[in-house]
């Protein structure tokens, strides 16, 4: 694979099939959030024909592949793996050119995406019925998993490599072929990846992968009734209209969404190193991503601290392109995210917020300063609205059943974080904060092999890695075998 293939094709197309299939849609110029005038390639707004060619190549490849063994289908996630790797340099900047986190973080993505295939291939080898005893003396029952057998996977731009590859691995190892409709600011590191597929020798027709807008290749590829499950990461609003189109046909469906994720600051041996992990985690894809830290809830008696140590973070942090190896903190991924991000900005000091990091010089373009805002209260909307940028807001409390109160008064449920060298205070935040992931005294980073998803508006269905993955994957087979008629 070299990327040339995806970002100088001169000819709109799709890869569908394992070849490339020209389209007659529109053209979609991939650019440059570090510079919006430089073009990283190009891609169609597909056609109705051309989903329902890649549907149609999906379907036709399905029986064949769950037909596989599994362990061998196993072994060839894990040579698309070995690829990865080996093309990781190009990977990279390819991210970074086309969604504007730093090359370091492209780099650490690619890791991330490569230890989620390690986990997943092995699945290969665990995708296990039960055997259940039976009332009827001398029948065997027992249940298989089976794939649903062609699934959809719509994936977001903030994470160009992890996100399809959260979807796609699993899927084929349990049997099923793929769709997938990568975030139209960032299709080419998909096709890229798919291309390492094709060299690692997956037939033909179980990935394909179409290009285009959500309102129109999105609504028609979830509504196709030949799709037999829908796996969507994206906002919480699209994810409602995904899931009602998928329940109109009985499909099913797999949703990762939002989040405004809390962390509990009670104590802390090292509060220096306590800030260091909460900034990070809401730092990272210039915190464009759903388990970014977006607020901090601390007692009242170390606030001040913790203000002063978060805002002299944020303010050390180095802004600029994403392929400058200085750069902490890239440009957001467009106008409308950049205007987004400003905007709430300006209603938090509105609402009577307090800013705490200095106004600096940056780069022209899409950059915003890392912002710390303090005073915030539970009822502004920076404490409530998912901001998907540098911004975080302190919220300050006098006890951990406060905390709970806050963190739970908002839609979502994604992740949650606490810190306190009280094991009573650290279980009862555990315990009491709706979330589907707790992290006590760390940031909000998951594993590879550990399930991952959310509860209110931040998700439905099963989690997409970690063993909860074969719970939307597969559907599930009883069989009641006796050996002569009873």
């Amino acid at each position: 694979m070299s990327v040339r293939e995806v970002t100088e094709r001169k000819e709109l197309a799709n890869f569908i099939g394992n070849t490339w299939l020209a389209s007659k849609g529109d053209e979609v110029l991939c650019r440059d959030p570090a510079a919006e005038d430089r073009v990283v390639g190009a891609v169609p707004d597909s056609t109705d024909e051309d989903v329902d060619a890649a549907v149609a190549a999906a379907a036709a490849a399905a029986a064949e592949w769950a037909a596989r063994p599994a362990p061998e289908r196993g072994d060839l996630l894990s040579r698309w793996r070995e690829l990865i790797a080996e093309n990781a340099d190009e990977l990279a900047l390819l991210m970074t050119r086309e969604m504007g986190k730093p090359l370091s973080e492209s780099y650490a993505e690619l890791g991330r995406a490569r230890g989620e295939l390690d986990y997943t291939a092995g699945e290969g080898t665990r995708i296990l019925g039960d055997t259940i005893p039976s009332r009827v003396a001398g029948q065997l029952v027992y249940t298989l998993r089976e794939p649903l057998g062609v699934v959809a996977a719509i994936t977001p731009w903030n994470f160009p490599a992890v996100a399809p590859i959260r979807k796609i691995a699993p899927a084929l190892v349990a049997g099923n072929t793929v769709v997938l409709k990568p975030a139209l600011e960032t299709p080419l590191t998909a096709l890229a990846l798919a291309t390492l597929l094709r060299d690692a020798g997956v037939p033909e027709g179980v990935l394909n992968v179409v290009c285009g807008r959500g309102s129109s290749v999105g609504s028609r590829l979830i509504a196709d009734r030949r799709v037999n499950g829908v796996s969507f990461t994206g906002s919480t609003g699209v994810g409602r209209t995904v899931a009602e189109t998928v329940a109109r046909r009985l499909g099913k469906v797999q949703l990762e969404l939002g989040g405004k994720n809390a962390a509990y600051v009670h104590s802390a041996a090292d509060l220096r190193r306590a800030v260091d992990h909460i900034a990070t985690a809401a730092i990272q894809a210039t915190g464009q991503r759903c388990t970014a830290v977006s607020r901090v809830l601390v007692q009242d008696e170390i606030a001040d601290d913790v203000v002063e140590l978060l805002s002299g973070l944020y303010s050390s942090y180095r802004v600029g392109p994403g392929v400058d190896p200085d750069t902490q903190v890239g440009p957001l991924i467009n106008k409308a995210q950049f205007e987004r991000v400003s905007g709430y900005i300006e209603t938090g000091l509105e609402e009577g917020a307090v800013r705490t990091t200095a106004r600096r010089s940056l780069p022209d373009g899409l950059y915003v300063e890392p912002t710390v805002l303090d005073r915030v209260t539970r009822d502004m909307v920076v404490a409530r609205e998912e901001i998907f940028g540098p911004v975080i807001s302190v919220l300050r409390v006098s006890d951990v059943d406060e905390a709970i109160s806050i963190a739970n008064d908002c839609d979502y449920g994604l992740a949650s974080v606490v810190f306190s060298e009280r094991l009573d205070v650290a279980m009862r935040y555990t315990q009491g904060v709706q979330a589907g992931m707790v992290h006590v005294n760390h940031g909000t980073i998951s594993q590879p092999h550990v399930p991952f998803g959310g509860v209110k508006d931040s998700g439905s269905g099963a989690f997409s890695i970690g063993s909860t993955n074969q719970d939307f994957f597969t559907n599930t087979k009883t069989v009641y075998l006796s050996p002569t008629v009873i």
